[in-house]
């Protein structure tokens, strides 16, 4: 529970995450409901979007991270929160991203943000990228211009590739 989070000192609560989205069918209603409580109990919510495989290859991409971004930021404080570009079809898969998809949809997102909240707020948001984050193309991802982060999964349980993940600018 927040409650319980917050008495660990725990600041932010990943909602969203691609596997309840996959694996048990969350909506972006109930989404948008985790969000709000992490808010509501002082939390800031990682609310994460991304689309299927099977999405992306029909070309409804951006039209279901528009959906994911407008519902599941309602009602939310933009400036207490941050958004992951988790595409589906590359967690747990090795697949990536190219540089040019992961700036076309973290921009997609900026501008979704922007139609919601304006352009101020949407310069200011957090966009993350997530989705088989890598030591290999941490540096790549992080100098994309509307990507602010990476929300790192399998890597961070290897201690030395997390390493090099989190200090990938000391070369």
């Amino acid at each position: 529970s927040p409650s319980m989070l917050k008495e660990h000192n725990v600041e932010y609560a990943i909602v969203g995450h691609s596997e309840p989205r996959k694996y048990f069918s969350e909506s972006d209603e109930q989404i948008n409901h985790r969000a709000r409580s992490a808010q509501t109990n002082g939390l800031i919510p990682i609310v994460c979007v991304g689309e299927s495989d099977e999405q992306r290859s029909r070309g409804e991409a951006e039209r279901v991270i528009r959906r994911q971004v407008e519902q599941g930021l309602e009602g939310l404080d933009p400036s207490q929160l941050v958004v992951a570009y988790e595409p589906i079809w590359a967690i747990g898969t090795g697949r990536t991203a190219t540089a040019e998809d992961a700036q076309n949809m973290c921009a997609h997102i900026r501008r979704v943000v922007g139609d919601e909240f304006g352009a101020d707020v949407a310069a200011a948001v957090r966009i993350q990228y997530g989705g088989s984050v890598k030591p290999d193309n941490i540096a790549e991802l992080i100098a994309l211009p509307d990507v602010d982060g990476a929300l790192v999964g399998g890597a961070s349980l290897n201690p030395a590739a997390f390493s090099r993940i989190i200090r990938y600018r000391l070369g």
